[in-house]
């Protein structure tokens, strides 16, 4: 097996490291700080063709595949996460769910705005009383006599449902069907009855906003029925796959900033007359930092790979994630360590990384779902 990327995608991954260190970077800290949406950041990744990775040349898009779009959310997850889970977001469970499963015309009318950047997509699945129990959601979703629907109630922890331009909205469409009564919706957000509620106070990630989303009286006509009718939960669960290797792709940026952060400080920082990196108790960690990111790295890339090659990926993709939330945190944890009491302030990027890793554990998925899949996955084999 060939470990190492194609030239091609070297090539790639130094223009998105270039780009994101250049023009990310910098602006990552003061969006924190401010918890400002990454408006701007967004637009110039549209300009890189970031925001079009999973379309087609047809429509406009860049047509990474899932291998080259690990390769760019690295290095953007890197320098910014808020607009890394901003652009994979709208990659893997907005463009990927139109290419996947739209009609001609929903393709036509979407997918060349969204891969510009001209408008951005939102994906609206949460509820209050359904989170990893996706399939208990209650939003409704009744159909009116001309085939079009009407869509009442809440979401809850949508990433830029405020900014948003069209939003995959799920919906309950038949009350006692369970999983097989859920339909999605492309609901463009300037229809009336679509109304972004409360803004999210996080912990990180604070330049990508979270946000309820209340559909009230909100009518979609039936064109805009993604897929089939109650047939949206399988849907949602076949983007989960493609979400978890971009959430996956994020964790490995973000360990890799900590990563840097702390071979940096540990080289400059003197203690009892001696550079910390002189110490092997730091060693320690740098070379638990980088080995554990590299093997976080190979799964990723397996998992995109095997994505790319249309065969089966879910446990792969939920490996992946597993490893890499997890040594993220770690990472993060570490890297604070390292920096001892400079660490915990705001002076130092390591604060940030520390809140930013956090939610890798949750969203696509929470720590104990990819082991309950992964586990599953072998259990009935």
């Amino acid at each position: 097996m060939d470990f190492d990327l194609n030239e091609e995608m070297q090539v790639l991954q130094e223009a998105a490291r270039e780009f994101a260190q250049g023009e990310l970077a910098p602006r990552a800290a003061e969006a924190d700080k401010n918890e400002a949406w990454v408006g701007d950041q967004v637009r110039m990744c549209g300009e890189q063709g970031f925001l079009g990775m999973a379309v087609s040349e047809e429509y406009g898009g860049s047509e990474l595949g899932a291998v080259g779009t690990s390769v760019v959310l690295m290095e953007v997850n890197k320098a910014c996460p808020s607009t890394g889970t901003t652009i994979s977001v709208h990659n893997s469970l907005v463009c990927e769910a139109l290419m996947r499963y739209g009609t001609d015309a929903q393709k036509q009318t979407y997918l060349p705005k969204l891969a510009s950047g001209e408008w951005l997509g939102a994906y609206a699945l949460s509820e209050a009383g359904s989170g990893s129990d996706a399939g208990s959601l209650v939003c409704r979703a009744t159909q009116n006599d001309d085939g079009s629907f009407t869509l009442d109630g809440t979401k809850l922890w949508i990433s830029h449902g405020d900014y948003a331009d069209v939003a995959v909205v799920f919906a309950r469409t038949d009350p006692d069907g369970g999983n097989k009564g859920v339909t999605a919706f492309l609901v463009e957000t300037a229809w009336d009855g679509y109304k972004p509620g409360k803004k999210e106070l996080k912990m990180g990630l604070r330049g990508s906003n979270t946000v309820e989303l209340q559909l009230d009286q909100l009518r979609v006509p039936a064109e805009n029925v993604l897929g089939e009718v109650n047939r949206g939960f399988h849907i949602a669960m076949s983007l989960l796959d493609t979400g978890r290797i971009g959430i996956a792709s994020q964790a490995v940026g973000i360990a890799e900033a900590c990563l840097d952060a702390s071979v940096k400080y540990a080289k400059e920082r003197e203690q009892f007359g001696k550079p910390l990196a002189a110490f092997g108790a730091i060693q320690g960690k740098i070379a638990d930092m980088a080995t554990g990111i590299d093997a976080a790295r190979l799964l990723v890339f397996r998992a995109a790979q095997l994505k790319d090659e249309g065969k089966p990926h879910g446990r792969e993709a939920s490996m992946a994630k597993l490893m890499a939330s997890q040594h993220a945190n770690w990472c993060a944890k570490e890297a604070v360590q390292i920096h001892g009491g400079a660490g915990y302030t705001r002076d130092f990027p390591v604060e940030r990384y520390f809140r930013d890793a956090r939610v890798t554990e949750i969203y696509e998925g929470t720590t104990e779902i990819q082991k309950l899949v992964i586990a599953r996955s072998y259990l009935r084999d």
